[in-house]
């Protein structure tokens, strides 16, 4: 039986331009996502988010569905071209008011905002002059920032600044299946250290405004598992993947220094942009931080010289291929539960007191459910992965993990990124072609474990 703190918060997540939509109106600027998915052949089946959801249309009876669901808090991001569209000081007060009635229509159903700033859909504008390589978005993002809290912080009180900065500098600007597309291992480090700096601006420049916001880093993390770890190749391997994925922000955040391994294998990629006081200053107090997690990495020694591990480990100069054991989810995944536990307990263990609270800021997985000749999506295999993965924060709880709340992604089937609309992760089904909602069978189950506070998982 699973045991849960009385006040874990539940929630859901989704983030802007996967199920917005909208993205011409209201004076909306261009954002990278819209410049890269119509670029052809940077996103599947040519897909775009251009309507996505219909969210901005929408929002009231997707709230209707979270209440159903009975979640209690809600991740959401801001698109920061809807709000400034050309990424500089001037607004678009219509894009304010669509977050203020999503966010007051939050609360009157008795849900908690959790807001993410920046969840991958940069002005166009900044791109144009060099996005995150470039070390004045630094500035930018911290006068973003400071504006919306302004705005928005009197409802809003649990802030994180930027989603996933790995993904934002490694699959958008090292290896580009991301936007803005960009495959350069200089460019990749430049882009991972201008979101430490970011984060740090960012939480400096909310606090400034409101001293009564919560606000922390949200971090995708996994372990990675060598099927030999004594083996030279492997065992640096494990360490450079470690320090790249995981350490890198952790450090940077809790130590106010980045992996030292990383330091002297690419001394001259991050030389390059790390200026005196850098680091120092990212040893910054966080109220929290998010953790999303999917899966474990597998390696082993390639035989044939090839080279694979998420397409970077040739950027990291790493000859070793990426192994999986079956099965998989759609996004061709391993299910590996246990790693969630691993990654909370270890955090503990290595931090103590000095760790702020945890939240699971995003957890799921996709599977191609469409609803049968009764009308309902009976999606079993998601219900069988988040009661695994819940049955892993339970058990983190119990070795003494401060996890405090867990958000499922995602709430609704939405734009995939790259891979468009071909992989469903929603707790609700969403029909594109007429955006009918149903709840899947994994909504009601969560809706369950919601009101037994996960007794039953």
């Amino acid at each position: 039986m699973a045991n849960f703190p009385k006040e874990f918060i539940w929630g859901a997540a989704t983030s802007s331009y996967q199920i917005e939509g909208a993205a011409n109106i209201d004076g909306r600027g261009q954002s990278i996502w819209d410049t890269f998915s119509k670029t052809p052949g940077k996103v599947d089946n040519g897909d775009n988010g251009d309507v996505a959801n219909d969210h901005y249309h929408r929002y009231l009876e997707d709230i209707a569905l979270m209440k159903t669901i009975g979640i209690k808090s809600y991740r959401f991001s801001f698109a920061w071209p809807r709000l400034f569209p050309q990424g500089d000081h001037v607004r678009e007060e219509r894009g304010f008011a669509f977050y203020d009635r999503l966010i007051n229509a939050l609360l009157e159903a008795g849900i908690e905002p959790l807001a993410t700033l920046y969840h991958w859909d940069l002005p166009q504008a900044l791109q144009d002059k060099g996005g995150w390589v470039n070390r004045d978005i630094v500035k930018a993002f911290a006068d973003y920032s400071a504006a919306v809290v302004e705005h928005f912080g009197d409802r809003v009180k649990r802030w994180t600044p930027i989603n996933e900065p790995w993904v934002v500098a490694w699959l958008g600007y090292g290896i580009g299946i991301h936007a803005p597309g960009v495959k350069d291992r200089r460019a990749a480090f430049a882009a991972a250290h201008h979101t430490v700096l970011a984060h740090v601006a960012s939480t400096n420049a909310m606090r400034a405004v409101r001293s009564d916001i919560l606000t922390g880093p949200v971090l995708n993390q996994a372990n990675s598992i060598a099927d030999d770890p004594t083996d030279p190749i492997q065992k640096r391997a494990l360490d450079i993947a470690d320090a790249h994925q995981n350490r890198f922000w952790m450090d940077a955040f809790m130590y106010g220094r980045y992996p030292q391994i990383l330091l002297d294998e690419y001394a001259d990629e991050l030389g390059e942009v790390i200026q005196a006081g850098d680091l120092e200053s990212a040893l910054v107090k966080n109220d929290f931080i998010g953790i999303n997690y999917y899966f474990d990495n597998y390696i082993h020694t390639s035989k044939d010289g090839g080279i694979q591990w998420h397409s970077i480990a040739g950027l990291f100069d790493l000859a070793i291929d990426e192994t999986a054991p079956s099965p998989l989810t759609d996004m061709g995944w391993p299910l590996t539960p246990f790693g969630l536990t691993q990654l909370l307990v270890r955090w503990h263990k290595e931090h103590g007191a000095t760790l702020p609270d945890l939240y699971v800021t995003e957890n799921g997985c996709a599977y191609d459910d469409e609803p049968g000749a009764d009308g309902l999506v009976h999606d079993q295999r998601r219900i069988e992965y988040l009661q695994t993965h819940l049955q892993a924060v339970s058990d983190a709880i119990a070795q003494g993990s401060p996890v405090k709340g867990y958000f499922e992604w995602s709430l609704m089937d939405n734009f995939e990124w790259a891979l468009g609309y071909a992989k469903r992760f929603g707790i609700v089904h969403v029909d594109f072609a007429t955006q009918k909602r149903t709840i899947k069978d994994s909504g009601y189950w969560y809706a369950g474990v919601i009101t037994d506070n996960g007794k039953k998982i």
